[in-house]
């Protein structure tokens, strides 16, 4: 079992740095997916954070036919590659067809495992076969057990490095709690784990919360999508962070991750600058 994950220039799990998985939840248009990237490439660049932009090409599981989906395959990983080559951050999207996977493995450096097809054994081993990092959404309805089975699955298809994101169980119609005592356990699976921060929260203003949570724990990574105009974003934006909160947060964060990590090591150069003490 491999406890680390290399995407793109960053590594997640034992011995790296906290890192951030960002950006809105669906490729909308480039001047809002750019507007995100740019601000994401500058946080890491002032904190010496590593940073992995993720936004959807498309959004096959919405729960209206009518609503937003994404601009689809071509388009959308166009946009993703030239996120990439404009901003250098290493990208990543989730796969909701098999037919897909070919073409998303061929665009983005690493592919993501929707949660709610995080049991599909045939999806599975269609993605672990690609030969790029899988990025492992726990399904609401699984257990550390069941990730555990998910596990087995891809690394028997061929999947060397998966990174675990924990997003929340269910917890009546509707609403995901987080329980962070089942961090130990996913992570005594032998791979790094993220937290998403955004869909356990009940509102936009439980995110922060959570992802101080998460770190705290000791999560390898948080996951929150974040938008220029949560508010006219046209997925999700309840669940997403405003830029300018996430510029707020991060050091917040960042000083949690040097406390539970025993030190500046564990973070950007800049992260402590001016604070020797949480607020």
């Amino acid at each position: 079992m491999i406890d680390t994950v290399q995407i793109g220039g960053v590594r997640l799990g034992r011995g790296a740095p906290l890192a951030l998985i960002a950006g809105p939840c669906v490729v909308e248009d480039e001047a809002t997916l750019f507007a995100a990237a740019e601000a994401l490439a500058s946080l890491r660049d002032a904190h010496g954070l590593a940073v992995i932009f993720k936004s959807s090409y498309e959004k096959d599981n919405r729960t209206s036919a009518s609503a937003y989906r994404g601009p689809g395959l071509a388009a959308g990983l166009s946009l993703l590659r030239a996120v990439r080559e404009r901003f250098g951050l290493p990208v990543l999207a989730d796969v909701h067809r098999a037919e897909d996977v070919a073409s998303a493995a061929e665009a983005l450096d690493a592919v993501q495992v929707p949660a709610l097809l995080s049991r599909q054994t045939s999806f599975l081993e269609t993605v672990a076969a690609c030969g790029r990092p899988v990025v492992l959404k726990k399904g609401q309805f699984l257990s550390a057990r069941g990730v555990a089975g998910a596990l087995e699955k891809l690394r028997g298809a061929g999947a060397r490095e998966v990174l675990v994101v924990e997003r929340g169980s269910c917890f009546g119609y509707d609403r995901l709690v987080v329980d962070f005592g089942a961090l130990d356990e996913l992570r005594g699976l032998g791979c790094p784990v993220a937290l998403d921060a955004g869909h356990p929260a009940p509102k936009r203003d439980s995110i922060p919360t959570l992802a101080r949570a998460g770190v705290a724990a000791g999560v390898d990574a948080l996951f929150v999508e974040c938008h220029p105009d949560p508010g006219r974003a046209l997925c999700d934006g309840e669940r997403m962070l405003s830029l300018h909160v996430l510029a707020e947060e991060l050091p917040v964060w960042l000083r949690v991750a040097a406390v539970v990590r025993g030190g500046g090591a564990s973070v950007g150069s800049g992260a402590l600058a001016g604070s020797s003490s949480l607020p």
